[in-house]
């Protein structure tokens, strides 16, 4: 399991990426063309938790990929000492 995490990090981050742009369709969807103030606060609130979730989603994906590539380079450079 422990030499997995970076993809697992990568594959959830990509599904919160995907989730977010989905709630945002879902829920949030095109901006009113003239709303009344409780229309606009309620976009506003969907829309904030929809950049949240794609956000959370763009940054564990990126740490996810990062610590791959860490990991790959840490294991390439402990071969090359090797032999």
């Amino acid at each position: 399991m422990k030499r997995f995490w970076p993809s697992i990090l990568v594959a959830i981050g990509l599904l919160l990426i995907v989730g977010g742009f989905f709630y945002d369709v879902l829920y949030a969807g095109i901006p009113y063309q003239d709303p009344t103030p409780e229309m606009s606060a309620n976009y506003d609130r969907q829309a904030r938790i929809a950049g949240k979730i794609f956000w959370y989603g763009v940054g564990i994906f990126l740490l996810g990929a990062v610590g791959g590539i860490v990991r790959r380079v840490m294991r390439r450079s402990r071969r090359t000492v090797d032999s």
